[in-house]
């Protein structure tokens, strides 16, 4: 194996590690609503579908060696790419503040009778362990995530049993409809599309690994989403860090806490330097990863990046058509445009397709938005390139 390949092993616990999050665990909550067996069921059906196009994302760049932006110039050509790379970086970066302003507030509040700190503090703590994850690189980091890894799978079976072991269950608060739920739960898979393929490409056995990566990804996520719903269910309690000081937990809360939020948003750090590269050449991937780290930080610091589920709705109105039609492009029409300049044509089907999404937000579907809007506009490319195909050879034989 090449020293700079990875092995599926480390690609399946980089996932899995992606799929242990505090922000998870707090998406899981927001389903309780439903009560415990309509909430399973939609965890269920929504990381089907998320990990459905997830896998289909990772696969274009697994077999053609090629990171996840460089994937979207075969539907949309180079500046096509970079349209949607510069999209890319602004969402990563956005990811990384939301993910260390949510960690730096459930740690400040598991540390506050140990450790004191101010949640500005907090927040330079967690940037500078992501930045020290992208300084370790991909082949060293392999080798630290068996014992993080290790050590985080522990620390949560034994918050799964303070949660579920609950003597008496709560009454779920609030609202939310069965499609609204799916949305949420297909939503965090989804969020990985212009992601996976920056690690999947460097596989030693690159379509293995992105089985492996996004089944060890939905295990993982869907548990954070179980204990999130079954401590909103279970135990009455809305606040997560509560819940691992009441399990006696103590130090090890904070370690949940940190390392999960840093697992994750290492790879959303990572590849914001990945997609970087598509928009200038002056910096590494590397380097531009680090800025990425730091922007965050400092957002984090300044800005109330504490919601997120907006977010993740606009993260899906983007990338959800933009990989139906790359989708339909690689498994069925079999174009590839990466040698124009642009696809216009590509560009207003996504167009139709991010207006759908944005559309559809405001029903309710039993699916919720994600997949009828996939299968709408896989649907609208097949047709309209079979169209177009007719009548340039119309145009050719006159």
């Amino acid at each position: 194996m090449d020293s700079q390949q990875t092995s599926v092993f480390s690609n399946g616990l980089l996932w899995f590690g992606a799929g242990i999050s505090i922000a998870e665990i707090l998406t899981g909550m927001l389903l309780s609503p439903l009560g415990w067996e309509k909430g399973l069921w939609a965890i269920f059906i929504g990381h089907i579908i998320g990990g459905a196009v997830m896998l289909g994302a990772g696969i274009m760049g697994a077999r053609s060696r090629c990171s996840a932006m460089e994937t979207v110039s075969f539907s949309f050509g180079k500046e096509g790419a970079r349209f949607f790379a510069g999209i890319n970086v602004i969402q990563l970066i956005g990811w990384t503040a939301v993910m260390i302003v949510t960690a730096a507030r459930k740690a400040a509040a598991a540390a506050e009778i140990i450790v004191p700190l101010g949640m500005a503090l907090w927040d330079l703590i967690i940037g500078a362990l992501i930045a020290l994850w992208i300084i370790m690189g991909m082949t060293t980091l392999g080798r630290v995530n068996v014992l993080v890894m290790t050590a985080l799978f522990l620390l949560t079976a034994v918050l799964s049993g303070t949660i579920f072991g609950a003597d008496t269950a709560a009454a779920p608060s609030g609202t939310i409809t069965f499609g609204g739920a799916v949305e949420l739960a297909v939503a965090m898979p989804l969020s990985w599309l212009p992601v996976i393929s920056d690690y999947t490409r460097e596989a030693e056995k690159p379509v293995k690994a992105t089985v492996v990566s996004c089944l060890t990804y939905f295990a993982a996520s869907s548990w954070m989403f179980v204990i999130g719903m079954g401590a909103a269910l279970f135990t009455g309690e809305s606040d997560i860090a509560k819940i691992m000081l009441g399990a006696g937990l103590g130090v090890s809360a904070i370690v949940i806490i940190l390392l999960s939020t840093v697992t994750t948003t290492f790879l959303d750090a990572y590849s914001a330097g990945v997609s970087g590269r598509a928009l200038t050449t002056c910096l590494s991937e590397k380097g531009q990863a680090l800025i990425s780290t730091a922007l965050g930080t400092l957002l984090a610091i300044t800005v109330d990046a504490s919601r997120f589920e907006d977010f993740l709705y606009f993260i899906g109105s983007v990338f959800a058509p933009m990989t139906a039609i790359m989708l339909a492009d690689y498994f069925f029409i079999h174009e590839n445009h990466q040698k124009e300049r642009v696809s216009v044509l590509k560009l207003l089907i996504w167009a139709i397709g991010f207006g759908l999404y944005r559309y559809l937000l405001n029903a309710d579907t039993p699916l919720g938005v994600t997949f009828p809007v996939i299968v709408a506009v896989m649907v609208m490319d097949v047709v309209v390139s079979k169209i177009v195909g007719q009548s340039k050879n119309r145009a050719d034989l006159k």
